[in-house]
């Protein structure tokens, strides 16, 4: 089974949209194996986003993700990197498809609501930074027979 990040960012969390991004990515069949909220300090932020760091948005997205709480989760299934960032849909809201996270609850590029790995070595990476393989849990639901075909 595949692993991957989501980050409900400040905005989703103070529009008060925790339980409707949950709710997608549960109804999805996705599972979720660790959740937290916190507030994401600098260096982890600067962690976190350290490939854009040079690039002209690179103090945006640091200020931004450090504004506020955040919910960070782990989230288990197959192929999990590719079905997050369908279920998320595109970095700009203004381009995402209708019935996507992005695409029914975001307007704006700079306040899109949520991070999703994206590949499987950055969800490696950035499980990493969030979260302790103790934090972690592994389990199984009785519906997963239903949702995943073995």
């Amino acid at each position: 089974m595949d692993r991957t990040l989501v980050l409900v960012k400040p905005d989703g969390v103070q529009r008060g949209l925790i339980g409707e991004i949950i709710s997608r990515l549960e109804r999805r069949g996705l599972k979720i194996v660790g959740m937290k909220l916190m507030q994401v300090s600098g260096e982890l932020a600067n962690r976190h986003y350290g490939e854009h760091e040079g690039k002209p948005f690179f103090a945006g997205l640091v200020g931004f993700i450090t504004s506020g709480p955040i919910v960070a989760m782990a989230i288990e299934g197959n192929n999990v990197v590719g079905l997050v960032r369908t279920t998320v849909g595109e970095t700009n809201p203004a381009d995402s498809a209708p019935g996507t996270i992005r695409g029914d609850l975001g307007v704006d590029i700079g306040r899109n609501l949520i991070h999703g790995s994206d590949s499987d070595e950055s969800a490696k990476r950035e499980l990493s930074l969030f979260f302790t393989e103790g934090e972690l849990v592994d389990y199984s639901r009785d519906t997963d027979p239903w949702i995943i075909e073995a």
